[in-house]
């Protein structure tokens, strides 16, 4: 792993926080879609929903220094695109010089934590269209839970409507992650039924007032084809934890990048925490799976 300098990240912040927002304006970019038509995303906004968990360890992502060694090692990785988080990473993985060149989608509500009794209010508490796109980054990433017992549902519904449509006026992709969910003994559950993913594509795709920049972020599950039936629009697959399976997991990724219209993979912890802790082989694996096919 590479070493991270965090007493030189405390001291930029504390003296010279506007050395991000030069860092950010001085960030070589590039097209969000080469010419593979791929991308291989990689995912790290779950710490700020609470969610620090990884491979049995509760608070696995929790040694900040430790988890930007592990991206910034997982970056430099030939045939990895970019990363998805929120704006203190972003900005520390920006201070270290590590977004050249890279992708980056910023994560917009994290205001549903997790095991919260308001878990399913997924109110905006990051980054909004504007910052988007004033720190330059591609486009944003939201959480669309929908339980129909919860009347509350329909605020997400409505505050991703209007940041859809924000990033579309400034052409910034809008990454949309829904899912069907219900609470179970208090806690909340994503349905992962073929029926549920269906009916989860076909709200998000009708979500804002155009659909012109919209991507979908969806679960791998056995009816792939059934799913991508379901939507035109680009499709990144949520990478899932194959901590106890890798084998499993990876299989079901490869059948799933053959399905037409998915377009890649947005992988968190199951790559920069993985099983035998070898970063920089779990993500070549998981690039290759990805490089594989080129999308049309």
């Amino acid at each position: 792993m590479p070493e991270i300098n965090v007493s030189e990240l405390r001291r930029l912040r504390l003296h010279s926080p506007d050395a991000i927002a030069r860092a950010a304006v001085q960030r070589v970019r590039r097209p969000l879609v080469g010419e593979t038509g791929r991308l291989m995303l990689l995912a790290a906004d779950h710490p700020a929903r609470g969610a620090m968990g990884a491979g049995g360890d509760a608070l696995a992502m929790a040694d900040r220094a430790e988890l930007l060694a592990r991206l910034v090692a997982a970056l430099a990785r030939p045939g990895v695109d970019g990363v998805l988080a929120t704006p203190d990473i972003v900005e520390d993985l920006l201070l270290l010089g590590a977004l050249d060149r890279k992708v980056v989608f910023g994560s917009m509500n994290r205001g549903g934590l997790q095991g919260a009794a308001f878990e399913l209010d997924d109110r905006f508490t990051a980054y909004d269209a504007r910052s988007i796109v004033e720190g330059g980054l591609d486009g944003g990433k939201m959480l669309v839970r929908i339980d129909p017992a919860e009347p509350d549902s329909v605020a997400t519904l409505e505050a991703c409507g209007n940041a859809v449509t924000d990033l579309a006026r400034h052409a910034r992709a809008a990454l949309i992650e829904p899912f069907i969910s219900r609470r179970v003994d208090g806690r909340v559950v994503n349905d992962l039924s073929s029926e549920a993913v269906i009916r989860s594509v076909a709200i998000a795709s009708g979500i804002g007032a155009t659909s012109a920049y919209t991507w979908l972020k969806l679960p791998v599950i056995d009816d792939m084809e059934r799913v991508m039936a379901a939507t035109t629009l680009p499709t990144l697959l949520l990478g899932g934890d194959p901590t106890h399976a890798p084998d499993k997991t990876y299989a079901a990724w490869e059948r799933a990048l053959a399905v037409p219209g998915v377009t890649g993979l947005v992988v968190g912890r199951a790559l920069l925490y993985p099983r035998g802790d070898d970063v920089e082989a779990a993500v070549d694996e998981a690039v290759r799976l990805v490089r594989q096919r080129a999308s049309p």
